[in-house]
């Protein structure tokens, strides 16, 4: 009996040691990087390119990742060659813009090898940076990497997790989403939308890290006959020109299953960010989901699952 007794728990212990193998092996093909925030509320990630430090934007309304036009000699980048299948312009929020080429950007242990980048003006966010005594961002990560390396980007507690090799299967290990709601995100062309109901109208808001508060366009918030009240604020953006943000209160504010009562959100013309097509129909493009509300309700994009996770907070 007690031989028996014995080979069980052996049997029980291999079986313990060999399942601790598994997860120890599964979380090594993830890494989670800290955060910063910057006073613009803009998540950076600190890396290296081709050698050098940089300080880049975690954003997701940016379809492809960028690098800052004036930082593209500091950092060696080259242009692709002509026997490359790599384009030398590429297409970015309705304009051309040169593509560079990082031959490593490396976040983490995760090294990206001749990763391309879009070389764009970033004038006014480093203006802006500078204004507040803070180091001006070198470029931007977006949709593009994280995508293929199925992220987790934790808004609330400024974590990103990353898959190592996108061909092993599983999910990110570690992350807890009991209490969360889950709304489906909707992709085109690497932007990522989901569905929302601001006082009795349906639309979509694009998931954008990169946008300092939540942003409805005007012409979708005046067809609700809401009162808009001044700010001292502007919107910017690439190939987007600069106007006026208004603020208005919507009663009835709600994404997915998650309800929020009197938010009151930016307004502002983004005729020059989506195309008229997207800003009217039945579910039009309304606006921006910025970093505000996802800070506040524990936002969490999951780029594996296409997956946003908010928590309600009590009214």
């Amino acid at each position: 009996m007690y031989r028996i007794a014995s080979v069980l728990f052996l049997s029980i212990a291999a079986a313990s040691a060999d399942a601790a193998q598994i997860t120890e092996a599964r979380a090594s093909q993830f890494q989670t990087l800290a955060l910063e925030r910057s006073q613009q509320n803009d998540l950076l990630v600190r890396a290296f390119i081709n050698g050098r430090p940089a300080l880049l934007c975690v954003d997701t309304g940016a379809p492809m990742s960028a690098i800052a036009a004036d930082r593209v000699r500091y950092f060696g980048l080259t242009t692709p060659r002509g026997t490359s299948e790599m384009p030398s312009r590429v297409p970015f929020n309705g304009g051309q813009y040169n593509l560079a080429i990082a031959h490593s950007l490396q976040l983490g242990s995760l090294n990206l090898v001749d990763e391309p980048l879009v070389a764009l003006d970033l004038h006014n966010a480093s203006h802006a940076a500078r204004l507040m005594g803070e180091h001006a961002v070198d470029g931007v990560i977006g949709a593009d990497i994280l995508f293929p390396t199925k992220a987790v980007l934790d808004c609330s507690a400024q974590m990103l997790t990353m898959k190592m090799n996108p061909a092993v299967r599983g999910v990110a290990p570690g992350v807890d989403y009991t209490g969360f709601r889950s709304i489906p995100i909707h992709v085109t062309g690497n932007n990522l939308y989901v569905d929302g109901n601001f006082n009795g109208r349906r639309g979509k808001l694009m998931i954008d890290t990169g946008a300092f508060g939540t942003l409805l366009h005007r012409r979708f918030v005046s067809a609700m006959k809401i009162p808009l009240r001044k700010t001292d604020f502007n919107s910017s953006g690439v190939n987007f020109t600069s106007g006026a943000v208004q603020r208005a209160t919507i009663d009835r504010f709600s994404l997915g299953t998650v309800e929020m009562r009197s938010k009151v959100v930016g307004v502002a013309n983004l005729e020059g960010l989506f195309h008229a097509a997207l800003l009217e129909g039945k579910m039009p493009v309304a606006g921006l989901l910025g970093a505000d509300i996802l800070a506040l309700h524990n936002g969490i994009i999951d780029f594996g699952t296409r997956t946003l996770y908010l928590k309600e907070r009590s009214l």
